[in-house]
């Protein structure tokens, strides 16, 4: 692997977890009345609705957040620099590139939080008569991802399982009891 290619991989981290989880919790919340069967059936159009909700969330929270948090480095080096005008970095080169990585930090938390809430429930809408299925797969998906962060970042991959699973269960119980879909 290039170096610029564990550059890129190591900004991609964020938003790729945030946006898998934000995909799958949303799926959770969402659909997890019609997914015990107290709610409309799965199906393809709440499938891709539900991801298009993941989606915009993602895209508004991601890129102010990620756009917000860089442009702050850099009306910090400006004055740490002794620049005369606050922000100027801002309004350089600098705060283009700036631009250009909070855009692409959030293709990626769309993209992975439309897959995270879509496939699932494609999933259950294939197999009506399992729609409970979807809930497993989502809990299971967000287990196995908290294996791999921990694995990764030099955790307890069991911790992070656990913690990500009882997250998922949690999140789940929280959607039937609010029963919005």
């Amino acid at each position: 692997m290039t170096s610029r290619t564990r550059r890129v991989v190591a900004r991609s981290t964020l938003p790729l977890v945030l946006g898998l989880v934000d995909g799958l919790l949303n799926a959770l919340t969402l659909a997890a009345a019609s997914l015990v069967g107290s709610g409309a059936p799965v199906s393809p159009s709440l499938a891709f609705r539900v991801g298009l909700v993941a989606l915009t969330t993602a895209a508004f929270a991601v890129f102010v957040a990620d756009y917000a948090d860089r442009r702050s480095y850099l009306i910090r080096a400006s004055r740490q620099l002794n620049l005369t005008r606050r922000g100027q970095l801002a309004t350089t080169r600098l705060g283009r590139l700036a631009l250009a990585r909070s855009a692409m930090a959030t293709v990626i938390a769309c993209t992975a939080s439309f897959t995270g809430a879509t496939v699932p429930l494609l999933i259950g809408s294939a197999v009506p008569s399992l729609s409970w299925i979807v809930v497993v797969l989502a809990v299971v998906a967000l287990t196995a991802l908290g294996a791999a962060l921990g694995h990764l970042f030099a955790g307890s991959p069991v911790r992070w399982a656990a913690v990500l699973g009882c997250g998922g269960v949690a999140v789940t119980w929280i959607g039937v009891w609010l029963h919005i879909a």
